[in-house]
């Protein structure tokens, strides 16, 4: 354990670098949108400002939605019509997104948000509604000391090139698969 501690001393002593994180929580497994939360929870528990926004997820009845919605500090959209197979039309679904797009594109440009997460974001990318070359210039161009989480499946290795940390969260049993419904609480 002393050989251990002079490791880990000596990584916390090279660190020197200050800066605003790219995360990103991707996978097939469940619990990426939790992660995000749970940072959430962190960051205005140091009295951070955040805002969250959910693409493609469109309920306002989700458990962490409730919880948070009166959290000082904190700006929350659901800006989604539902996943593409209950919606049936890519032209609203393009639509809705480019409108979610551009609010995080504001939050981008405020240096007041110290912490933004996007919800389901990567679906903007697999569907072509936002363009990875777009996505990088803007996150490029963030306030310096702004944190940004991104969740969804299959990020794209471009966007995983420019994060700081990726998680992936694989899929080893669930529920669902043997016939169980979602449950509040746990998926929403």
């Amino acid at each position: 354990m002393q050989r251990k501690k002079a490791v880990v001393d000596a990584k916390i002593e090279s660190a020197k670098t200050s800066k605003g994180l790219i995360l990103i929580h991707t996978g097939i497994g469940k619990g990426k949108s939790t992660a995000a939360f749970g940072l959430l929870a962190r960051a205005l528990g140091h009295g951070m400002k955040a805002a969250v926004v959910q693409f493609v997820k469109s309920r306002s009845d989700s458990g962490e939605e409730a919880f948070f919605r009166n959290a000082p500090n904190l700006n929350w959209h659901v800006m989604g019509d539902g996943f593409t197979w209950e919606t049936q039309n890519p032209e609203q679904d393009l639509a809705t997104a480019r409108k979610a797009w551009e609010l995080v594109c504001g939050y981008l440009h405020d240096e007041t948000v110290n912490l933004l997460i996007l919800d389901e974001f990567t679906y903007a990318l697999k569907y072509g509604w936002v363009t990875i070359e777009e996505v990088t210039a803007a996150l490029n161009s963030r306030p310096t000391m702004q944190h940004v989480v991104i969740t969804g499946r299959a990020a794209p290795p471009a966007l995983i090139e420019l994060a700081d940390t990726v998680s992936e969260a694989n899929l080893v049993k669930h529920a669902f698969q043997a016939g169980v419904q979602a449950m509040p609480g746990i998926e929403w």
